[in-house]
């Protein structure tokens, strides 16, 4: 009998931070950076980059479940990046950088609403994360996929993911693949 599956579909900044994150954590099969929540479809990089389309970056994990929970996987979520700004992840700026869950299941939606409501009182900040529902997600172009492990050194890994790295990799050094 195989292992069973689930999809998280989730936005927070650039996906080539979070698609770095989430591939080191344990219980997460694979990351797909992409495009979810707008209304153009089979949308590219450069209409995205427009804010026109309505998506947001985002990436789809496909996970274990019964090696890592939804809610603890937002958790993670939650911790690298932040969920208190309104269409913006540090220097980026745009509706494409958003915070959002896009859940698949009524399951998905109490569980991302009530870690939500379990983080509030962490930030000094109300939390402005969409919680919506799941429509679609387009994949990015192949040069987006597993890029900042393929392009350590280009300007914005060196600057932004890798730091988003390291401190997930502090916080949450029990939860990291052994290989």
């Amino acid at each position: 009998m195989g292992e069973s599956r689930e999809l998280a579909t989730l936005a927070g900044g650039c996906f080539w931070c979070l698609e770095a994150v989430f591939e080191q954590l344990e219980g997460v099969k694979k990351v797909d950076s992409g495009y979810s929540g707008g209304s153009a479809p089979l949308p590219t990089y450069e209409q995205v980059c427009t804010g026109r389309t309505g998506h947001a970056e985002a990436v789809q994990v496909t996970f274990a479940p019964d090696e890592l929970s939804y809610e603890d996987l937002l958790r993670v979520f939650f911790s690298i990046h932040d969920p208190t700004t309104i269409n913006r992840q540090g220097a980026d700026v745009g509706t494409q950088y958003r915070s959002a869950i896009f859940h698949h299941t009524p399951e998905q939606k109490q569980s991302a609403e009530r870690v939500r409501d379990e983080l509030a009182a962490v930030y000094d900040r109300p939390i402005v994360t969409e919680i919506a529902p799941f429509r679609a997600f387009y994949r990015a172009e192949d040069y987006h996929q597993e890029f900042f492990r393929r392009n350590p050194s280009q300007p914005y890994c060196a600057a932004v993911v890798a730091p988003k790295v390291a401190k997930f990799r502090k916080e949450h050094l029990s939860r990291l693949k052994t290989r």
